[in-house]
């Protein structure tokens, strides 16, 4: 299976509009963030994406992705949601109905908010055309299991996923002890990490290393950041096992 990070930043993106901080004037490209998203290649070729952010469309071209075969949703803030629009590309292109997946009240939440794309195939192919499949626990998705993985975000409920020896967690400020059970033995962890300071909804760096050590996965990568985290000087803070995502970064992983 591979793994490839479209986006790790936050819902500002980097760099952030009138900005001129030293991220965002960086000519680093690891510096260049946006909105987080990432997409999982099975070893049969299917391609399940996390969630569809409002730069979904470029970061699909940038990474020559010609097929979506469903979508995993990790929750409905607009930064994770809100390029839903650009998945009737791929239904054209594959005259196919495209799957989400994720909590039943974010499934909810998108019928109510987008219910012109949640339709069945017909003659036209000029508006996406998705279904919604609420989801509680452990399913077959193209031959791989996929396991939610219940996580806070500030007083919000949402899922992060486990597909094989991968597990992604983006915008959480807590994991309950019953979710950790869910990610032992990972040999990659994609980590929400907003910015140093603490956050409400979100971890900050040293409460993602502490997460990170509490896991115990082969490596972890932190995603979810803003424009506070410039890419050099937060890697010389990490642990050996710990690493700055970035956009485009492909992981192989064994399984799935």
């Amino acid at each position: 299976m591979q793994l490839t990070m479209l986006g790790v930043g936050s819902s500002a993106g980097t760099p952030v509009i009138g900005c001129r901080c030293a991220t965002c004037m960086s000519d680093n490209p690891r510096n260049k963030r946006t909105r987080c998203s990432s997409l999982l290649t099975l070893k049969n070729g299917r391609n399940i994406l996390i969630d569809t952010g409002p730069d979904i469309r470029l970061q699909a071209l940038r990474e020559r992705i010609d097929h979506v075969d469903a979508v995993l949703y990790t929750h409905t803030h607009a930064d994770h949601l809100h390029g839903i629009d650009d998945m009737r590309a791929f239904c054209q292109k594959q005259r196919q109905q495209i799957p989400l997946y994720g909590k039943p009240d974010a499934m909810e939440h998108i019928v109510s908010k987008f219910g012109y794309a949640i339709r069945e195939p017909g003659d036209f192919w000029d508006l996406p055309i998705l279904s919604v499949n609420p989801v509680t626990d452990t399913f077959s998705l193209f031959d791989a299991h996929v396991t939610p993985v219940p996580v806070m975000h500030g007083r919000m409920d949402m899922y992060g996923y486990r597909i094989g020896n991968l597990a992604y967690l983006t915008d959480a400020s807590a994991i309950p002890d019953s979710s950790l059970a869910l990610l032992q033995g990972l040999d990659v962890l994609l980590l929400d990490c907003l910015r140093y300071t603490p956050h409400y909804t979100h971890f900050s760096l040293a409460q993602s290393l502490e997460q990170a050590a509490i896991i115990g996965a082969k490596q972890t990568y932190l995603i979810h950041m803003t424009h506070e985290m410039e890419y050099d000087t937060v890697s010389k803070m990490l642990p050996p096992s710990v690493h700055v995502g970035y956009d485009g970064l492909r992981l192989e992983i064994a399984g799935a």
